[in-house]
């Protein structure tokens, strides 16, 4: 089976966001590279390395059901002709709680290949308590530093 080609990270992300959403692993690993050099932590775990072992980290995670829906806030972008860093503020909903979650502050990296761009990387973990999602869906507050 022919991968999908992402013509651009921004392409390659929103495809990422859009299968987490819809807990579709094969569509969440179709933006993964396949090389055992790709990476995933997600908040409050440890580093999973090689494509088998993401693939299964995914797996696990649809598998708890949880209906979320993602808010983007203030991404920070670095590209280069081969390489995509995308620094992202995630305001995270469950459909069954009334509240917004934590907001989570995520590093996804994307590599161009030869099949378009894939993450190569994805790294989530908790934003500090003063980045927060008001009634608008904006953060609270914009001081980084």
């Amino acid at each position: 089976m022919k991968k999908k080609l992402y013509s651009t990270p921004q392409d390659a992300e929103a495809a990422f966001y859009e299968a987490f959403i819809k807990r579709d692993l094969e569509a969440m690993m179709e933006v993964w590279g396949e090389d055992d050099d790709i990476y995933c932590v997600h908040p409050g775990a440890a580093r999973i390395s090689g494509y088998a072992k993401v693939r299964e980290s995914w797996r696990q995670i649809f598998a708890g059901g949880q209906d979320l829906r993602f808010t983007l806030r203030e991404a920070q972008l670095i590209h280069t002709m081969m390489l995509a860093v995308h620094s992202v503020y995630e305001h995270i909903s469950i459909a069954s709680q009334p509240r917004a979650r934590q907001a989570m502050i995520a590093t996804n990296v994307y590599q161009r290949t030869e099949h378009g761009w894939r993450m190569v990387a994805h790294h989530a973990g908790p934003a500090p308590a003063t980045v927060k999602a008001d009634v608008t869906g904006e953060p609270s507050s914009k001081t980084l530093h």
